[in-house]
């Protein structure tokens, strides 16, 4: 099988840093081994104190950042509950966020920490990539607008291989794996479904996102992996009270449904399509295409 890989092997690095906030996921590390796959050089697991030893027993200690706890006692977490349960992930993705303007970065990624690998649709045929050109490519879209505030990969479930669909979709959520600009006024916010709600922020606030359908995610399912949302909640209180967050949080666009038997949400996108994009005045878009320096190269790596 073909995978998508750098050609003449040059070191395409993605432009900004890579952050997998994480809990008790140092055995499996699917995030951090796909990148680790691709090369990637700046990247970061976000840790809880309690966990560092673990997670450094396996992972290089110059790629690990402790999270700030304190993060959690002033987090908004929308609900009258407090720290009686946990805060979900929200509040490490606030911890990084600040962490990367302090490192001097204008953008960062934010990647959940059960991503298994990372795919670049291309004639209805999805193919692994072992290239950081992959976050470069959509870097380098996002930077050519003055008004895109978070953009990121389709989880390649939602890209059919016999379906035709757009290489990109503008104004919906963006989950899993998030380019987030870092002078936006916002933050996480959200016990549950923080990732709908930023988008949602965004959104009614007139700014732009950007999935890409050409660039995919295969993310394994919440609740098939240990640790995590699934260790703090999903395996002990299903997904209702997720959706039923979301609906409290934005009404006007979200109803609550039950599909994939278990209970789901379902976001109305539609208003936003008024949001356009603005192009930088100084940006020159050239003719063809450009793939970064990635080429279809057929590889043996143990998976292909």
């Amino acid at each position: 099988m073909p995978t998508w890989r750098q050609r003449n092997m040059s070191n395409v690095q993605p432009q900004f840093p890579i952050f997998i906030p994480t809990l008790s996921r140092y055995d499996s590390r699917m995030t951090i081994k796909a990148l680790q796959r691709m090369s990637i050089e700046r990247w970061y697991a976000v840790v809880e104190p309690q966990e560092y030893d673990q997670y450094a027993a396996v992972v290089p200690k110059k790629h690990i950042l402790v999270l700030d706890m304190s993060y959690k006692d002033r987090y908004e977490t929308l609900d009258d509950l407090g720290l009686t349960k946990s805060v979900g992930p929200g509040a490490a993705r606030n911890f990084i966020w600040d962490k990367s303007i302090e490192m001097g970065y204008p953008w960062h990624w934010v990647m959940d920490d059960n991503i298994y690998t990372f795919y670049r649709a291309n004639g209805n045929l999805r193919h692994d990539v072992l290239s950081g050109a992959f976050f470069r490519a959509m870097e380098q879209f996002c930077l050519r607008y003055e008004n895109v505030a978070m953009a990121g990969p389709n989880y390649d479930m939602f890209v059919p291989r016999k379906y035709k669909t757009l290489p990109l979709i503008f104004n919906t959520r963006i989950y899993s794996c998030n380019l987030i600009r870092n002078d936006v006024p916002f933050r996480w916010r959200g016990r549950y479904n923080e990732d709908t709600i930023l988008s949602l922020d965004m959104l009614t606030a007139g700014w732009c996102t950007v999935e890409f359908n050409a660039f995919l995610q295969k993310k394994i399912g919440t609740q098939r992996v240990k640790g995590g949302n699934n260790k703090v909640f999903y395996s002990i209180e299903g997904t209702r009270p997720k959706s039923q967050m979301l609906v409290d949080v934005y009404p006007e666009y979200t109803t609550m449904v039950h599909k994939f038997n278990r209970i789901h949400h379902y976001v109305d996108y539609r208003s936003f399509r008024k949001n356009k994009l603005i192009r930088k005045p100084d940006v020159v878009i050239s003719d063809g295409d450009n793939e970064c320096g990635m080429e279809l190269q057929r590889v043996k790596n143990g998976r292909t």
